[in-house]
């Protein structure tokens, strides 16, 4: 039996490049040429987010172009529009590559994100789904993605798909529009429905579920985000959504406490060891799993059988 070679070593960090010189402007075709690359392989030039999160990039990216054949890594989600919150954000990534990859190369994937998480604490965050060029057109195909400190697989949505079309950040390769096909209103507007009637609007009757803070934020953004695309197809942010949130009558409450949670000072950590939810946390659970019910509800008899109206 042959033994099998370990990952090579991380390299060292280069200086500030692709990754670090973007930013989540909502505008994607506002990108310069470096001397000597095709037009159609372009790195967006843009002020950096920060320095911790474009270090991390610029690292992973250093990882990654060595370990397989990729033809882009894009980034969608807060970072890529504009609403990144550096520690309380996901890294949200797509990785194109000319093939799948084979079982030695998934192994050292693992390796690689688990090397990052053990050495940059904003590393729990990065996400990254990995797309074979020739296995994007179909959003039901499942692809290898690093999430939640795991591989696994999982689909690229709809929505993921929008994002990446309308605002996606390019940290290196190929933009979006020439290797992931777009994605038609009628798609977006049946995914999101189906989101909202099949996954959050069941879930309501998991009470434990919305004592946890992900919960409350993502199911009460979730909502908003998902009212105002089905209304006219425009994707928005979760700092966007707050205000929405406030116009479908949500609880003050509960608004003021994602707000709270998301863009305010940090939080000191909890203490170790398990914890009973606090009265305030249990009636943040009530409010928000009473406002959300009825809120599903009437957004599905609203936008239940219409596409997004064309703006203007």
């Amino acid at each position: 039996m042959t033994s099998t070679p370990g990952p090579a070593p991380l390299p060292e960090p280069a200086p500030p490049g692709a990754a670090a010189e973007a930013t989540g402007e909502r505008n994607p075709a506002d990108r310069a040429t470096p001397d000597g690359v095709p037009p159609d392989r372009v790195t967006p030039v843009r002020p950096a987010t920060d320095r911790a999160t474009a270090h991390l990039l610029d690292r992973f990216l250093a990882a990654l172009r060595p370990r397989l054949p990729l033809r882009a890594l894009w980034a969608h989600g807060s970072l890529a529009g504009g609403d990144y919150q550096q520690g309380r954000s996901d890294l949200d990534l797509i990785a194109i590559v000319d093939r799948p990859c084979t079982p030695e190369e998934e192994r050292q994937l693992g390796e690689l994100h688990a090397t990052l998480d053990r050495t940059d604490p904003l590393a729990a965050k990065l996400h990254c789904s990995y797309l074979a060029a020739d296995e994007t057109a179909d959003p039901a195909h499942i692809h290898l993605t690093w999430a939640h400190r795991e591989l696994k697989r999982r689909t690229v949505t709809p929505v993921t798909r929008r994002e990446l079309h309308t605002f996606g950040r390019v940290l290196y390769g190929d933009a979006p529009t020439t290797l992931l096909p777009p994605v038609t209103d009628a798609e977006l507007a049946t995914f999101i429905r189906t989101d909202l009637r099949e996954f959050w609007r069941p879930a309501l009757d998991e009470p434990e579920e919305w004592l946890q803070d992900i919960w409350v934020d993502l199911g009460m953004l979730t909502l908003a985000r998902a009212t105002v695309t089905l209304r006219d197809g425009t994707l928005i942010s979760k700092g966007e959504a707050l205000a929405v949130l406030g116009e479908l009558g949500a609880p003050d409450e509960v608004i003021a406490d994602i707000r709270h949670r998301r863009y305010g000072p940090a939080a000191p950590p909890p203490p170790p060891g398990p914890a009973r939810p606090s009265d305030r946390v249990a009636r943040r659970a009530d409010l928000t799993r009473a406002f959300l019910g009825p809120a599903i509800d009437r957004t599905l008899a609203t936008y239940g059988h219409t596409f997004p109206a064309p703006p203007g």
